[in-house]
């Protein structure tokens, strides 16, 4: 946590209602009880932020100022790397103000939000930046203090994952082997493309023809490039798939239903 004076934030100055605290309270009064506490932090509505190559997304950030004298001001953004003097990722690049509101009920506590446009092209140039990042959350008060607390919150930051699935032949007789291929895939933010991602874990699920509920059948490994491959009994009409749940670091996907026609 930081505590400094508020010189050179102009550019951080929120909008907020029109009722706030007169700034009658003296900074050399201030104790650690008065300090800016920041709660309620949730990012992207608390879903973890998956992104292609070139996805453009619009991520929010919500949180919930308290300060004893008055919240005059609060901002947020999202951070990654060891500390914030060593950040190799930044989110937004120039962090905006947020927008807070202040009920006359109590203006000590103001609600806030951001909004940040993400652009994995722009933003995210090397894939080490998947995974967890920190929400850094600070404030100014009625007397001229300003707070900031780098880790207020967190946030999941993915790679979006592609998964194919191929069940052959078609049509096939009733006992016979079905060979089902397909291929894992991941965005790879160095590159703009996608790029197999072996030695992962993926599902074979069935669907019956008029059901509406997969079986998952058995668990296959993506080989080299992300290659799957596997084989079953043809047992009745209906749907195959692959599905990958995800990782700490990638983003889950689900292969469209290939139809296989028993006879």
């Amino acid at each position: 946590m930081r505590i400094r004076p508020a010189v050179a934030v102009t550019f951080l100055t929120a909008t907020l209602s029109a009722s706030l605290l007169p700034a009658t309270a003296q900074a050399a009064n201030r104790t650690a009880t008065d300090d800016t506490t920041f709660s309620n932090v949730v990012v992207n509505g608390g879903k973890d932020i998956v992104l292609a190559p070139t996805t453009r997304k619009t991520v929010t950030i919500t949180w919930t100022a308290h300060d004893p004298e008055g919240v005059v001001a609060s901002w947020a953004y999202l951070w990654h790397g060891p500390n914030t003097d060593d950040a190799d990722g930044l989110l937004p690049q120039y962090p905006p103000t947020g927008t807070c509101a202040v009920s006359p009920a109590d203006p000590t506590t103001a609600q806030c939000k951001v909004s940040i446009a993400v652009d994995a092209a722009r933003d995210l140039d090397h894939n080490a930046l998947a995974g967890t990042w920190k929400v850094l959350a600070g404030a100014q008060d009625a007397t001229d203090e300003w707070t900031e607390i780098d880790a207020a919150g967190t946030a999941n930051l993915k790679r979006y994952a592609k998964v194919t699935v191929n069940a052959a032949p078609e049509p096939v007789k009733k006992g016979r082997t079905i060979t089902v291929t397909g291929k894992l895939t991941r965005a790879n933010w160095e590159t703009g493309t996608y790029t197999g991602y072996q030695g992962r874990a993926v599902q074979l699920q069935f669907r019956k023809k008029g059901s509406s509920v997969y079986t998952t059948l058995k668990t296959v490994t993506s080989g080299a490039g992300g290659a799957l491959k596997t084989t079953t009994k043809a047992k009745a009409d209906g749907y195959f798939r692959f599905v990958f749940t995800g990782t700490a670091t990638t983003g889950p996907s689900t292969a469209t239903g290939d139809f296989v026609d028993v006879r």
